[in-house]
């Protein structure tokens, strides 16, 4: 769970990398996975287009982020701003310059909790023009 790599190896497989944060007997996350995910349009376009990490909101095992720090899931949540379940953050195809920006600065777009079916697919959609 080293988001550099993560980032890179999805860019060499073509795919973009995002992070979806969720948490145990989230409802809304619930639903996510069990109606949205069960869509196989919405499956396979996801998993065709997108190297996921999924991530615990209060979870702690360590992660290191893309400027080498070290951190609990929980503490990562934090540093970004992620304050809801379920969440995806979407990354750059280049982690050069990552590093050096400030860690909300660092994602092209956020899904900040679950929006309507039709558009959560759209989202991720919108991120791979």
């Amino acid at each position: 769970m080293d988001l550099a790599d993560d980032l890179g190896a999805a860019t060499r497989d073509g795919k973009r990398f995002a992070i979806l944060w969720g948490l145990r007997n989230c409802p809304a996350c619930r639903r996510m996975h069990e109606v949205y995910m069960a869509d196989p349009a919405i499956e396979t376009y996801i998993r065709d287009h997108f190297a996921i990490l999924h991530l615990n909101i209060l979870g702690s095992r360590e992660v290191t982020d893309f400027d080498g720090t070290r951190l609990t899931e929980k503490r990562l949540a934090a540093r970004y701003g992620i304050i809801g379940t379920p969440a995806v953050q979407f990354f750059p195809q280049n982690v050069e310059g990552l590093a050096g920006q400030q860690p909300r600065d660092r994602e092209l777009a956020r899904m900040d909790m679950l929006p309507a079916q039709d558009r959560f697919l759209a989202l991720f959609q919108d991120m791979r023009r």
